[in-house]
């Protein structure tokens, strides 16, 4: 009886691994799912040019894209370089993103900001990672943005939707975000991840929300873990 029992463990335990879905073959289904529901992968925050993007993706911290997009139209067309700012001066570009959150502490990231680009990078939004990373209110995530959407580098910026769709797809173990970034540019080709950033935030919006799919119920979640039966809790961004 033990024989038989020990027998049927070991088989059970052989079936399991057989039926765990591995990391390629993950990558393989996330990628071909993306690519069909977005084969296209519009850059969500309208801007004008560079500059105008950096700020955007600034504003944007804790808040939707569409409320920031609500707000610029009306800036843009009239304010979209960093001389337009500084003369504007803190006060006044309060008023402009008044509907923001945290509207004057961004003012005042985007004012220091202007100014410094004026000062150190004659007007121009540098090309580099650890240039941009050094401007007021600009962190890696914003900074990652930029190289990739403003100037087609391959960047992977993590935003709260990554990070919480890396770990119910078992891409990361969701310590911080700096760990799902260096765990998705190891799985993902270097040459996909410009694209694939918007199609995972385009797909956590629509399909793999937060508080709708907890890992069970969108097409990625159901195939990669069809054994899945308890909604997955993820660690915060």
């Amino acid at each position: 009886m033990a024989f038989k029992q020990k027998i049927w463990t070991l088989f059970n335990e052989r079936f399991i691994k057989f039926f765990i879905m591995n990391d390629k073959d993950k990558v393989k289904i996330i990628l071909k799912t993306l690519n069909k529901i977005y084969p296209k992968t519009p850059i969500p925050l309208k801007h004008k040019n560079t500059f105008t993007l950096l700020t955007s993706v600034l504003l944007s911290a804790q808040c939707t894209d569409l409320n920031v997009n609500k707000v610029t139209k009306y800036i843009y067309p009239k304010y979209y370089k960093p001389e337009h700012f500084v003369k504007l001066g803190r006060k006044r570009i309060e008023k402009l993103i008044k509907r923001i959150g945290i509207f004057r502490v961004k003012a005042k990231s985007i004012y220091l900001m202007s100014k410094q680009l004026l000062e150190k990078h004659r007007g121009k939004v540098p090309k580099k990672f650890e240039e941009l990373e050094r401007l007021p209110g600009v962190g890696h995530k914003t900074a990652s943005v930029v190289m990739s959407q403003g100037f087609g580098y391959p960047a992977f910026a993590v935003d709260t939707h990554i990070h919480r769709l890396a770990q119910r797809w078992g891409l990361t173990n969701g310590k911080n975000v700096v760990q799902t970034e260096k765990d998705l540019k190891r799985l993902f080709p270097k040459k996909t991840w410009s694209k694939l950033h918007l199609q995972i935030i385009y797909y956590g919006r629509e399909y793999c929300k937060a508080r709708d799919c907890y890992g069970l119920t969108c097409k990625i979640c159901s195939t990669c873990y069809p054994n899945r039966k308890k909604p997955l809790i993820t660690k915060k961004a």
